[in-house]
């Protein structure tokens, strides 16, 4: 089981945003507000979810997309690491997660399919 004092750090972070939750996922945390899959929390990084606008924010930034292996293939979902600048600024990742809630919601996506199971993920 991952340390939870990172998730513990990213929750507290959030603590303005109303009804965020944490759920395991596949030996790492999804992070939901409401029925919101907006986040993944693994290895001590943050990712949030992202469509074709918002992720231009964080390429710009050197910030590349979840990835993991599924069966010998690289795989790569719609969330993006959030940079670090950004994680440690509680204001400023609060409006990073509205945006990304706001993707989640537009969406309406699941969480990651079992396939996506914690594998070898590579960034």
């Amino acid at each position: 089981m991952p340390d939870d004092s990172f998730k513990d750090f990213v929750l507290d972070q959030l603590n303005a945003l109303p009804d965020v939750q944490a759920r395991a996922m596949f030996g790492a945390h999804g992070l939901y507000q409401g029925a919101h899959f907006f986040a993944i929390l693994d290895e001590g990084r943050l990712f949030f979810k992202t469509d074709e606008t918002s992720q231009a924010d964080y390429l710009a930034r050197g910030m590349g997309p979840f990835t993991y292996e599924s069966k010998g293939k690289v795989m790569t979902i719609s969330y993006h690491e959030v940079p670090p600048d950004v994680l440690e600024n509680a204001r400023e990742l609060v409006e990073w997660a509205k945006r990304a809630i706001q993707v989640a919601a537009r969406s309406k996506q699941s969480p990651p399919p079992s396939s996506a199971r914690k594998g070898k993920r590579r960034n």
